[in-house]
């Protein structure tokens, strides 16, 4: 079965999941794609435990064709993000600048390096001998928050404005940064080049700082196209060429097209939507956005649910489970509460903000797309077949489910108490 063969077949399987939930049990739909695809894969799982083994053989080949990583990194991400950047509203992100940056700069920091130094030290006391840099760099895959789980999940709840744009931005934004502090330590895990202080600098100026004029010079360029025609139809499909064309383009040039499609989607959002777009588009242009980002999302968690037919559990990764979830989680706490410990001098914020942030900081796709990139055959347990990888994509994947299923579906009774203490003011 060819690849577009079955992208056909799960896009038609989470539009089922969808439907199925649309009738019966009304849960927001990209937890109920997750929960749908995991217990299929624990169907296939234990089918194959008992004799079905062909099944989850047909299903694991299908999935090493897709190449998760490059589906989600090279295709899905850019659309995406770019129609998250549509949804933002530049007057709100002003007024949130600061918070922004600190979170998205400096608390992914933060929960990089207490991640590597905490793990490496608890691996070392339970005989897992996992070198430090390999710590840091699941540390840096599982910091950022996950813009598609973010505004796939709790941007659709309603939280109080305030909470809604630090959240929402943050997640836009961190993820290009936590790209970058990525690829560094990547770079010295596995290619040998030294990371001196100018190397660091230079692919961070590369990366981040290229990403966003690269994005700005982007959106200039199709505000001034979309501006030049008054075929709505038209209008529309110029914005296609954003996260596609420019996407690619971003990554051949070596800039963060992630950051890239965050800043064109925002000037498209904001200012082409004030003065290029016609009447018609302006009405029709959220709709058109909406349908494409239900539509890969859908595709995306079904494919998160069902990436668990390619792990291999053993004993000692259920151990390495148990610990990577609440490590991940006090990281995002701490990492969150030092923040506002400086934002609290300066204004006063809902006092459940620290929670919903910490809560709402949802890992997804993104995560589990870095994890892959990891190459294999890096042995840390060879007795036991348990390499670098192994580890990395094990301890991921329990993050992003627990992230999904548990965080996604317990949030809201947070951001009603939020709500409630806004409205009593």
């Amino acid at each position: 079965m060819s690849v577009y063969s079955t992208f056909c077949f799960l896009a038609a399987a989470a539009m089922l999941i969808t439907f199925l939930n649309s009738k019966l049990g009304k849960w927001q739909n990209t937890i109920a794609i997750t929960a749908g695809s995991l217990l299929l894969s624990l169907i296939i799982l234990i089918a194959g435990k008992n004799g079905f083994t062909q099944l989850r053989e047909v299903a694991v080949s299908q999935l090493t064709e897709i190449d998760f990583e490059h589906f989600l990194l090279n295709g899905l991400l850019g659309f995406l993000l770019f129609a998250g950047g549509l949804g933002i509203k530049l007057e709100s992100l002003k007024d949130q600048k600061w918070e922004i940056t600190v979170l998205a700069l400096g608390s992914t920091l933060f929960s990089t390096f207490f991640v590597g130094y905490v793990l490496y030290f608890t691996f070392q006391l339970i005989g897992i001998p996992l070198d430090l840099v390999y710590c840091l760099l699941f540390g840096s895959l599982i910091s950022p928050t996950d813009p598609i789980a973010v505004l796939a999940i709790v941007k659709k709840l309603d939280a109080p404005k305030r909470i809604s744009t630090q959240i929402e931005g943050e997640s836009l934004f961190n993820d290009g940064f936590g790209l970058v502090i990525f690829v560094t330590l990547f770079n010295i895990a596995f290619s040998g080049e030294p990371a001196t202080i100018t190397n660091v600098s230079l692919l961070f100026l590369h990366e981040a700082i290229g990403g966003i004029v690269y994005g700005f010079a982007l959106g200039l360029l199709f505000h001034y196209l979309i501006s030049a025609t008054n075929d709505h139809a038209m209008e529309l499909l110029l914005t296609i060429g954003v996260p596609t064309a420019g996407y690619v383009f971003g990554q051949m040039i070596g800039v963060s097209a992630p950051l890239a499609m965050v800043v064109a989607g925002i000037m498209i959002g904001n200012w082409t939507r004030k003065t290029g777009f016609s009447k018609e588009s302006k009405a029709q242009l959220d709709h058109f956005w909406e349908l494409v980002d239900e539509f890969l999302n859908g595709v995306l968690f079904l494919l998160i649910g069902i990436s668990m037919l390619q792990f291999n559990f053993y004993k000692e990764d259920w151990i390495i489970m148990l610990i990577a979830i609440p490590l991940v989680l006090l990281a995002r706490y701490l990492s969150v509460r030092l923040a506002y410990v400086g934002f609290n001098r300066y204004r006063v914020y809902n006092p459940y903000s620290v929670r919903i942030l910490t809560w709402g900081g949802l890992r997804g796709g993104l995560a589990l797309a870095m994890a892959m990139a990891v190459p294999a055959g890096i042995w840390v347990l060879p007795t036991k077949n348990i390499d670098v990888r192994e580890i990395m994509l094990v301890m991921t994947y329990s993050v992003v489910l627990f992230s999904i299923l548990v965080q996604g579906s317990s949030i809201v009774p947070l951001i009603n108490k939020a709500k409630e203490w806004q409205n009593n003011r």
